[in-house]
């Protein structure tokens, strides 16, 4: 018996599970499992596939050359010899963007399930990444209605690039600074306002000591704020700088200031970086013996047919951790309902300190001692308990008045690892 026969063929782990439907559902139209196909296409990261991973190569592929493209652009000598070839290329890599956008608009119901056709279309229109899908083609097409407008739009163009963040579903090494940001941002926003109240007070105290003998330079309370954040981020610009000397001895300290408030954040974020690769170390580095799987299928008469997972009574400490269903891999939530035919892979953690059992898988032959007889009349250790027979592809109870039959496959537990001289099997230790 393998304790780990797992599956991971077609895992779908990069779709959000919250938002991931099986496309082979019999309660669907041919339309819903259309969308659903195409949803998973678009989709970053779900390979189980050949057109989902060549929509993948081909989107980033077409990013890729959209952004080597528009820096090529800027240099005069290759944009005079090769613009049309650039502006081809720029117009090629565009449509696809659109047309990636159309896609996503069609699929919004998919990654937005519970909100409706149109509650989950708006969600996506207004989301970040449905913001920067809609910049990365839609400046390069207005100028065509709005030509006073060309310059605007152009500078749009950029938010295009951050079309690469989506990337991140292929590399942990990418997501790091996502992770970082999104586990320091309480510490992050704080030294921020920290920064932004020493701002205000240098420039509040740097006009009233200035504005005397510099009306022109400093002439409001706001217009030291340049001077005060060059100087509390970097070493100050030269352009507006005290002329007195009490303004002077203010500049040296909020200099010195300025460099601790960069300090600030810069450690949270470098401590941030350690911590999350300490965290994928320990992940990487776990050992594969803390949890024990096992892979089952559901039966038509199982008592796990058609409820939820939620309503499952599963013993302390033991989970379901995936779920084959055909061709696809469900993730297993709580509202998910199995199904006859479900392929359960059920993990279970070891106990410390407990002495290990040991399983055996008996095939019984022709010339088997235990063909015809009852288990209760077996004559076997104390230690060891029968506690499955499969007979011609199906489970049976091991009851005591069970005759066993050739070619039943019988598993055995023992607490004691002994040599038996009912089989040859070796024992495997669980």
């Amino acid at each position: 018996m393998n304790n780990n026969e797992i599956d991971n063929s077609s895992v779908t782990a990069d779709i959000n599970p919250d938002e991931y439907y099986p496309d082979n559902a019999t309660d669907i139209t041919h339309h819903e499992r259309f969308r659903r196909k195409v949803f998973k296409m678009v989709s970053v990261g779900v390979v189980d596939d050949f057109i989902n991973q060549m929509y993948d190569i081909i989107s980033t592929f077409a990013l890729v050359l959209n952004i080597v493209v528009t820096v090529l652009s800027t240099f005069t000598e290759l944009d005079l010899k090769y613009g049309s070839v650039f502006d081809y290329l720029e117009a090629v890599t565009i449509a696809f963007f659109a047309l990636d956008y159309i896609l996503r608009l069609y699929t919004a119901n998919c990654l937005y399930p519970y909100k409706g056709e149109w509650k989950s279309l708006v969600k996506y229109v207004f989301s970040f990444t449905g913001i920067i899908d809609l910049l990365s083609f839609l400046p390069y097409y207005l100028p065509s209605f709005f030509p006073a407008g060309a310059a605007v739009f152009k500078m749009f163009r950029v938010a295009r690039i951050f079309r690469l963040f989506r990337i991140n579903a292929y590399y942990d090494s990418l997501n790091v600074i996502t992770e970082v940001l999104q586990r320091k941002k309480q510490q992050l926003m704080s030294s921020v306002f920290i920064i932004l109240v020493l701002m205000i007070a240098a420039s509040l105290c740097m006009y009233s000591i200035e504005n005397p003998y510099q009306p022109d330079v400093f002439a409001n309370a706001f217009s030291g704020i340049w001077w005060a954040a060059s100087t509390l981020l970097t070493v100050g610009y030269g352009d507006i700088y005290p002329v007195t000397t009490l303004g002077k001895a203010v500049g040296i300290c909020i200099t010195f200031l300025g460099v601790g408030m960069v300090a600030i954040p810069t450690g949270i974020i470098s401590a941030g970086f350690v911590e999350q690769y300490s965290r994928l170390s320990n992940i990487d580095n776990a050992s594969e013996s803390d949890v024990h799987f096992i892979k089952i299928e559901l039966q038509e008469k199982d008592k796990w047919v058609g409820k939820r997972i939620a309503d499952l009574s599963l013993p302390h400490g033991m989970i379901i951790a995936v779920i084959q269903r055909g061709d696809n891999t469900v993730i297993p939530k709580g509202s998910v309902r199995l199904e006859s035919g479900d392929k359960l892979v059920l993990g279970a953690e070891s106990i410390k300190g407990e002495k290990p059992v040991y399983l055996k898988e008996i095939v019984l032959r022709t010339n088997h001692s235990w063909n015809g007889q009852k288990i209760k009349d077996l004559d076997i250790s104390r230690q060891s308990i029968i506690i499955m027979v499969k007979r011609d592809g199906k489970t049976i109870i091991p009851k005591g008045d069970l005759i066993l039959m050739e070619n039943d496959t019988v598993m055995m537990y023992s607490k004691v690892k002994e040599k038996n001289t009912w089989s040859d099997t070796p024992e495997q230790e669980v």
